[in-house]
C-alpha cells in the first residue's frame, strides 16, 4: 500500500506535473505541506509577502510560459494573494495558487486565519476548489493546472484544509482528467475563416491589432507570416510588445493612450482590424463609440466571452490564436494560387503611414545641462539589453517611457501588469521571471512609488541569489498621478509628493547586502550602468534620479476620441491657451472633447 499523507500527496502531485519552483511564505495551516517539501525535488523561493510570492508565480509564467506555483497559508496568507490572482486573471496569466485552510470541522466558525478564500476569489479566479477528501488532491491538481494552462490561460486556487493535508490515505495518481464541460475551442470555423480572408483581400486600409492572446498562444510566427503574406502592417498593444519585431519594417509601434501616434491613428483611420488575441481595451479604444469609425472588424480570441463585448465585430471567430491565424495564412494562400490579383495594392495606405511615421516620432529634448530626463535613461538601459534579455516593470511613467522607448523583438521579453495596473509588480514579478529564465538577464524598470510597495522582497533576490538588476526611475513623486493633477486639476499637487532621500535607496541596497548606484546626470549613465551589469553574482539596484516635472506623451486624454491625441505638453497647452505655468488652469480651460471625465 501506497500511504502518504495529503501533504505529501500535494507534492507529489505537483512534481507530476513537471513543477520545478514554487514561491510561498509558509504558515500555521499549511505547514503541513511544507515538511515534505524538504525532501522533494522541488525549490521553494521564499516570499516575504505573499502578493510578492503571486507576483513571482506571474513572472515566472510570463517569462516561460509556464504555470506558475503560489503556495501560502490560510486567512491573511489568502488574502494578500488576492491582487495578484486579480492580476493574473486580468492579464490572462497561468498561475496555480495552493492556500492552507482551517481544519474541515472549523470551517464557517471564524477559527483564527479562516477566510473564506473560494469565496472571496470566485470573481478572480479562472476556477477555484476547496478540496476536502484527500484522494482528490490528485486529480484536483492535474485539473487545475490544465485549466490554468489552456484556452484563455488564468488563475486557479486550491484550498487546502489542515485535517486533509494531515490524513492518511492510499494514493494514486490521476491518469484522466474529468472535466466535461471545459472543452475550449481551439480551431476557428471554417466560414468565419474564408470570410475573414474575403475582408483581407476587399481592405484599402487594413491593420493588424495584435493583442496579449499572441504571446500567450505562442502565435508570434503565425503572426508575422499572416503580415508578411498580405503586406500588412502591425500594431501591438502593451500586452503584445515582442509578439512582433520593432526592428520590422511593417510594424508601426504600440497604440493606446500612451502608443504611438501612427499606431494609434492607423486604427482610428482603418477599414479593417484584424483582430488577435486583443479585447478592445478602453485603454486602446479611448472613446468607443469615436473609436476607428470606418473599420470592419475581424475578431479573433479563444475567449468567446470577448467577442463582441465592447466592439461588435464583422466576422467574429472563436479559437486560439495560433492555430486561427495559421488557418488565416492558408486560406490567403490557397486563395492566391487560385487568383495572384486578389490581395489590393496597399502601397497608397503604405505611403500614408510611412509619411506619417516621419513626421510623428516620440518626442523629448534630453539638454545638456539640465535635469536627467527618464527616457534618455530608459533609452540607454534599452541599448545596453541583448536579444536575450527580459524587461520587466512596475505601473505608471516609467511603465510607458519602457514601452515606448526599449525595442522588443521577441515575445516574453516584456513583463508588465497591464490590466489591472497593479503597482508594486515589479520587483517580484522580476525575481520569478529571473527564477525561470536563470541565462537570461532580467531587467527591473520600476518607479520610486510602484518600487516602494513591495521592495522587501529584495531580501528574496538576495538570500535566494538571484541576480536581477533593479533600476529605480526616481522622480520623487507618484509621477502618472502627478502628471493627472497637473494637466487635469490646475497643478493642485494633492498627496504625490514622494520626496527624495525617504529612503535613501543606495542605502537600502547595502541594507540588503547588495550593490547600490546612485546617478542624476547624462555624463554619469553609462559608466552607471557598466558597474551595474558588471555584477554576475547579485542582485544590483541603481537610484536614477530624474526630472520631475517630466509627463508621458503621446497622450489621448481619459474618455477622448483617439483623434484627439496630442504629442507633448506644448501641444496640450496650446489647446487650453495656458503657457503652462504654475496657476494657470490646466484641465479646465480644455475643450469639452478632451476633458477627463469619469473615465480614469
Amino acid at each position: 500500500m501506497n500511504e502518504i499523507t495529503g501533504a505529501q500527496a500535494v507534492i507529489r502531485a505537483l512534481e507530476e506535473q513537471g513543477v520545478e519552483v514554487i514561491f510561498g511564505h509558509p504558515g500555521g495551516a499549511i505547514l503541513p505541506a511544507y515538511d515534505p517539501l524538504l525532501a522533494s525535488s522541488i525549490r521553494h523561493v521564499l516570499a516575504r509577502h505573499e502578493q510578492g510570492a503571486g507576483h513571482m508565480a506571474e513572472g515566472y509564467a510570463q517569462a516561460t510560459g509556464r504555470v506558475g506555483v503560489a503556495l501560502t497559508t490560510s486567512g491573511p496568507g489568502g488574502t494578500n494573494l488576492v491582487t495578484a490572482l486579480a492580476d493574473a486573471y486580468m492579464d490572462s496569466v497561468p498561475i496555480v495558487a495552493l492556500t492552507g485552510q482551517v481544519p474541515t470541522a472549523a470551517v464557517g466558525g471564524d477559527a483564527f486565519q479562516e477566510a473564506d478564500i473560494t469565496g472571496i476569489t470566485m470573481p478572480v479566479t479562472k476556477h477555484n476548489e476547496m478540496i476536502v477528501d484527500p484522494e482528490r488532491i490528485s486529480g484536483a491538481i492535474k485539473e487545475a493546472f490544465h485549466i490554468a494552462s489552456t484556452g484563455r490561460p488564468g488563475p486557479v486556487l486550491l484550498d487546502l484544509p489542515k485535517d486533509v493535508l494531515n490524513t492518511t490515505f492510499s494514493y494514486e495518481p490521476a491518469d484522466r482528467l474529468a472535466l466535461p464541460g471545459y472543452k475550449p475551442t481551439m480551431r476557428g470555423h471554417g466560414r468565419m475563416v474564408r470570410e475573414a480572408v474575403r475582408e483581407i483581400c476587399a481592405a484599402e486600409r487594413p491593420v493588424i491589432y495584435a493583442g496579449g492572446g499572441v504571446i500567450k498562444a505562442n502565435g508570434h510566427e503565425a503572426l508575422r507570416r499572416l503580415a508578411e503574406q498580405a503586406n500588412l502592417p502591425v500594431v501591438t498593444t502593451l500586452m503584445a510588445r515582442g509578439a512582433f519585431p520593432d526592428s520590422h519594417p511593417q510594424h508601426l509601434g504600440m497604440p493606446g493612450m500612451h502608443g504611438h501616434w501612427t499606431a494609434v491613428t492607423a486604427m482610428q483611420k482603418a477599414d479593417l482590424l484584424i483582430t488577435l488575441g486583443a479585447r478592445f481595451d478602453d485603454r486602446v479604444t479611448g472613446n468607443l463609440e469615436a473609436f476607428a469609425p470606418d473599420a470592419r472588424v475581424i475578431h479573433v480570441d479563444v475567449d468567446p466571452a470577448e467577442i463582441g463585448k465592447n466592439r461588435e465585430p464583422e466576422v467574429p471567430i472563436v479559437g486560439d490564436c495560433r492555430l486561427v491565424t495559421e488557418q488565416l495564412c492558408d486560406a490567403l494562400g490557397s486563395a492566391m494560387e487560385s487568383d495572384p490579383s486578389l490581395l489590393p495594392d496597399l502601397s497608397a495606405w503604405w505611403e500614408t503611414l510611412d509619411t506619417w511615421r516621419a513626421e510623428h516620432p516620440l518626442r523629448d529634448t534630453q539638454q545638456a545641462e539640465g535635469p536627467l530626463k527618464p527616457q534618455t535613461v530608459i533609452r540607454a538601459i534599452g541599448e545596453r539589453l541583448g536579444g536575450e534579455s527580459i524587461v520587466v516593470t512596475g505601473v505608471g511613467q516609467h511603465q510607458m517611457w519602457a514601452a515606448q522607448h526599449i525595442s522588443y523583438e521577441r515575445p516574453r521579453s516584456w513583463i508588465n501588469s497591464g490590466g489591472l495596473g497593479t503597482m508594486g509588480f515589479c520587483v517580484p514579478a522580476a525575481i520569478g521571471a529571473k527564477t525561470g529564465c536563470p541565462d537570461r538577464l532580467v531587467v527591473a524598470i520600476d518607479g520610486d512609488g510602484s518600487f516602494q510597495m513591495t521592495l522587501q522582497e529584495l531580501a528574496t533576490a538576495k538570500t535566494e541569489g538571484i541576480p536581477v538588476v533593479f533600476c529605480v526611475i526616481n522622480n520623487g513623486s507618484l509621477g502618472m498621478v502627478r502628471q493627472w493633477q497637473e494637466l487635469f486639476y490646475d497643478k493642485r499637487y494633492s498627496s504625490v509628493g514622494l520626496g527624495f532621500g525617504v529612503p535613501d535607496f543606495v542605502k537600502l541596497a547595502e541594507a540588503y547586502q547588495m550593490p547600490g548606484f546612485y546617478c542624476e546626470t547624462v555624463e554619469d549613465i553609462d559608466a552607471t550602468l557598466d558597474k551595474a551589469l558588471a555584477v554576475k553574482d547579485s542582485p544590483v539596484l541603481i537610484d536614477f534620479r530624474v526630472d520631475t516635472d517630466e509627463k508621458v506623451f503621446p497622450m489621448v486624454p481619459a474618455g477622448a476620441s483617439n483623434d484627439d491625441i496630442l504629442e507633448s505638453s506644448e501641444e496640450w497647452y496650446a489647446q487650453t491657451g495656458s503657457t503652462g505655468e504654475a496657476g494657470e488652469p490646466g484641465g479646465a480651460g480644455l475643450p469639452e472633447r478632451l476633458r477627463e471625465g469619469n473615465v480614469v
